[in-house]
């Protein structure tokens, strides 16, 4: 005979409603007979109903995770995949399951229509728009989310983040300790905070060493590896090139690698490079690539972490989430041949 929820709680000696609190996780019930339900529960190798539970908890005991970016980016930045698995952990360990999302041209009112339709619990934003309009309305809406970013809107929203102004001040600042003073700078797509923040980080530090350097010295890519080869190549056609290129990710420095290589140029004996986010691949470029460390699982996990524990805590029905909160994670600096360190420190 297949055990029902009344079976369960019949052997357990507790109230069907009791049976129905502890398989939702709800702080309320004693540990004792949160125990013993449990028991029961494995030894009748019940299995509840999941869209019984979700009707009845209004949870469904599923969050989204939504890139706002092309699909063809996601599956070809290393960046993304580190990052899914991050909150996919944060989902396994509490018995969450994980949507991906690739939203449409206006992501924000067709996410939260999904929300609204109770097929997510919450969502997990995992890029930042300078333009703050889509994070507006989702944050009128109600909607449980928490942004892998920073926002410029100014509204009480969680969001995890690395401190990528002072990760790109770092870098720049590195390279004029060994002695560079013609600095470019290949930056991120700039409708993103992060490519912002990484691009006032490398002017800041150019600025606080009395250097200006010239407008073109400063390359926009789109994280790609193709966009940095494309970048480098324009600062190569420079009448004065630099002696030494902070490429806002690993993969946009890879691609400038390809293009010094091609214009029969070494690094770093020509041209000095300094990435950033440390992906695998870095430490076994030839030379191996000077970048700055952010923990790209820790922001996944961090942001999947913070929005489940909250909707855990949170009573069925009720929005969590409403005070904000500002995490950030901390960046470090990992030196390795490409900036040149042996050739000029010795």
């Amino acid at each position: 005979m297949t055990p029902t929820l009344e079976r369960i709680a019949a052997l357990a000696g507790v109230s069907r409603s009791t049976v129905s609190r502890v398989i939702n996780d709800h702080p309320s019930v004693d540990p004792d007979t949160r125990e013993r339900v449990l028991r029961v529960i494995h030894e009748q190798d019940y299995h509840p109903n999941g869209a019984a539970r979700a009707l009845a908890s209004r949870r469904s005991h599923i969050i989204g995770l939504v890139i706002p970016q092309a699909m063809s980016a996601v599956f070809t930045d290393p960046y993304f995949p580190i990052l899914i698995q991050g909150v996919s952990t944060a989902c396994e360990e509490r018995d969450y399951y994980l949507l991906l999302s690739f939203p449409p041209a206006n992501p924000a009112e067709g996410l939260t229509r999904v929300v609204r339709g109770a097929h997510l619990d919450g969502l997990v934003v995992a890029t930042s728009l300078s333009d703050s309009a889509q994070i507006a309305h989702l944050a009128r809406t109600g909607t449980p989310f928490v942004l892998v970013g920073r926002s410029t809107y100014d509204g009480p929203i969680t969001s995890v983040d690395v401190d990528n102004v002072r990760g790109g001040a770092m870098a720049v600042q590195h390279l004029l300790r060994l002695g560079y003073t013609g600095i470019a700078t290949i930056t991120g797509p700039l409708d993103l905070t992060s490519a912002v923040d990484r691009r006032d980080g490398y002017l800041a530090a150019m600025r606080q060493a009395r250097l200006d350097p010239p407008e073109n010295f400063v390359q926009e890519g789109d994280w790609s590896e193709w966009s940095g080869t494309r970048a480098m190549e324009a600062l190569l056609r420079l009448r004065t090139r630099p002696e030494a290129v902070f490429a806002a990710s690993d993969s946009m420095t890879i691609g400038a690698l390809k293009a010094i290589r091609a214009a029969g140029l070494r690094v770093p004996d020509d041209i000095a490079l300094v990435g950033f986010d440390d992906i695998p691949m870095a430490s076994a470029l030839e030379p191996p690539l000077t970048t700055v460390r952010q923990s790209i699982y820790g922001l996944g996990y961090t942001a999947g972490s913070v929005l489940l524990d909250n909707l855990l805590r949170t009573p069925d029905g009720e929005r969590p989430l409403g005070e904000g909160q500002r995490i950030l994670l901390p960046t470090e600096l990992v030196i390795r041949e490409s900036c040149g360190q042996r050739l000029r420190i010795g």
